[in-house]
């Protein structure tokens, strides 16, 4: 009798690892970022969403794009989406976000009307176009847009501007 209850032990404990997960640890786009996870960020160069950007690190996926770098009028306006399972996105993005060229001119954002609650966040996030009447982009050839504290200290997004 002994031999038989060591027997289904075993039996059940085959059974139970043969249909258990493949992989201990954090399964994939379980939000949990490993110790060894890098940030990731892509930049695609190419096609109509050449301009796209997304940052993957953490738990939070963010996207954005530029939506009147040619013609900004009296702000630069981006389309932005946050997406997460497990982080709260109920933050106002136009405190967090900060845009810089590479002559030095940096502003905040002014306004961000994306939603300020749930796990699939998009909307809007708007900077000046100028500072003391002069046009951020004049001059430029990198622009930098910083976002912070969304669940990773930073997350950087840049595009190369026409010379």
């Amino acid at each position: 009798m002994k031999k038989l209850h060591i027997l289904l032990v075993i039996v059940l404990g085959l059974t139970l690892m043969a249909c258990g997960p493949a992989k201990i640890g954090n399964p994939p786009n379980s939000g949990i970022a490993s110790a060894k996870s890098l940030p990731t960020s892509s930049q695609s160069q190419t096609g109509h969403d050449d301009l796209a950007r997304t940052d993957n690190q953490g738990a939070v996926t963010i996207n954005v794009q530029p939506l009147n770098l040619d013609s900004p009028g009296d702000s630069l306006n981006f389309e932005v989406s946050m997406n997460t399972h497990s982080v709260d996105l109920s933050m106002d993005l136009a405190t967090l976000a900060t845009l810089t060229t590479d002559n030095g001119n940096s502003v905040q954002g002014i306004s961000w009307d994306g939603p300020r609650r749930g796990h699939h966040v998009s909307g809007t996030l708007s900077f000046p176009s100028s500072i003391a009447g002069i046009p951020i982009l004049d001059g430029a050839i990198k622009l930098t847009m910083m976002i912070s504290n969304i669940d990773v200290p930073e997350r950087i997004f840049t595009w190369d501007l026409p010379k």
